[in-house]
């Protein structure tokens, strides 16, 4: 003899047409699905990776006006950051003196859920390549004309094809929690040497970074991890002031 169905059955049992379990129109659940979504993104979001649009050309050729990235947000609660890393930072204090303007609570779900999904970039998110950690005595020229940290020269393959590594010259030691940091597109990019004069010298402060870029996801015939660049002055010692 068959034994009775069990409570499982009872919830799996056919509904009406046009309606969700318990009795309501399948529409209902619409609103609760997508906000749902909405918060499961958001607490992606702050807690593991972020979506970025790439709006400029100023880290041509390794990420193109348009690109879409995603940036680990624990890169660097597990680990340090390092030369070469290309980074997302809050540029508020150091590259954007505007303070954000104020919003109401539907405007920042808006903007949050836009830069969830690297829709919608924000006016004070910059990306960057990292070329001097915190105590590095950064300089450019060498008598070889390449940029050197702690006076080894620094070997650049990521630098956009017929650029010099700068066409400023500049000799400067990061100060502690603090990095230097350069576009690839050194002759298009607004990067630390545009902020020399400013609070900081142009350096960022290492709170302010959002992540490391791990991973290009669109456009899908140029997605893939980015290149993970070793340069000659990976082993170079750090300043004294660190």
């Amino acid at each position: 003899m068959d034994a009775p169905p069990g409570p499982l059955a009872e919830t799996t049992a056919p509904t009406a047409a046009g309606r969700a379990p318990g009795g309501r129109p399948w529409w209902r659940e619409v609103p609760v699905l997508a906000a749902v979504a909405l918060v499961l993104a958001l607490l992606v979001r702050v807690l593991f990776v972020q979506a970025f649009a790439i709006p400029s050309g100023s880290m041509e050729p390794t990420l193109d006006p348009g690109d879409r990235v995603l940036v680990s947000r624990i890169a660097y609660r597990v680990g340090d950051v390092q030369r070469g890393d290309v980074v997302v930072f809050d540029g508020q204090g150091s590259f954007s003196d505007a303070p954000p303007a104020p919003v109401g609570a539907l405007a920042r779900v808006v903007r949050a859920a836009g830069s969830a999904v690297g829709l919608r970039p924000s006016e004070h998110d910059f990306v960057k390549r990292v070329v001097g950690l915190p105590g590095d005595r950064v300089a450019c020229c060498g008598t070889d004309g390449r940029l050197t940290v702690n006076g080894v020269p620094l070997d650049e393959p990521y630098v956009l094809p017929g650029d010099s590594p700068s066409d400023v010259r500049f000799d400067v030691v990061v100060p502690p929690g603090r990095l230097w940091v350069m576009g690839d597109h050194r002759s298009d990019s607004a990067d630390s040497r545009a902020h020399l004069g400013d609070p900081g010298g142009g350096t960022v402060p290492v709170e302010r970074v959002v992540g490391r870029v791990v991973l290009r996801f669109w456009p899908l015939d140029r997605a893939g991890r980015l290149p993970d660049p070793t340069t000659s002055a990976a082993g170079a010692s750090r300043g004294a002031s660190e």
